[in-house]
């Protein structure tokens, strides 16, 4: 098992191939984390720059929305704003469909390999979502067969 070093641009390799398959995973709440902390981390250290806002693809309730486009290296993520960056950031418009991400080739097993390492987060971080509803027994109209 080879071990990566730390760089920005590891980092950021890591991010493009934890994010695109947090958007297929079954369970993604964990890469969403590993991506989110990643992020504010590097933003801390100035490993990252916020570059403006941008109206989200896919807005929540059909409600305008907008998202702080981020640069790490070569790369551009998304992360949700804050109070602070509508006041300090410049608002982009739409996002631009032309540009895309450079393709990147590292395994996601690597990939969380080395966002953990940097963050010191693990998967034991995330606490299950409560169910919302037993689907184990069928009700009908509000009583329970047995």
């Amino acid at each position: 098992m080879e071990t990566v070093e730390c760089t920005v641009e590891n980092l950021s390799v890591a991010l493009f191939t934890v994010n695109r398959h947090a958007k297929t995973a079954l369970n993604p709440s964990y890469l969403y984390l590993l991506k989110k902390k990643t992020i504010e981390k590097m933003l801390e250290e100035g490993k990252a720059k916020k570059v403006g806002l941008h109206f989200s693809r896919n807005p929540k309730y059909s409600q305008q929305k907008s998202d702080v486009l981020v640069a790490i290296g070569q790369y551009y993520f998304h992360i949700p704003p804050t109070k602070e960056d509508f006041k300090h950031l410049p608002h982009l418009g739409t996002l631009d469909d032309s540009y895309r991400n450079p393709v990147a080739k590292m395994p996601l097993s690597q990939a969380k390999r080395l966002l953990q390492a940097y963050t010191g987060i693990t998967p034991e971080d995330v606490q299950p979502k409560p169910k919302r509803y037993d689907w184990s027994r069928p009700h009908r109209f509000g009583k329970t067969f047995r």
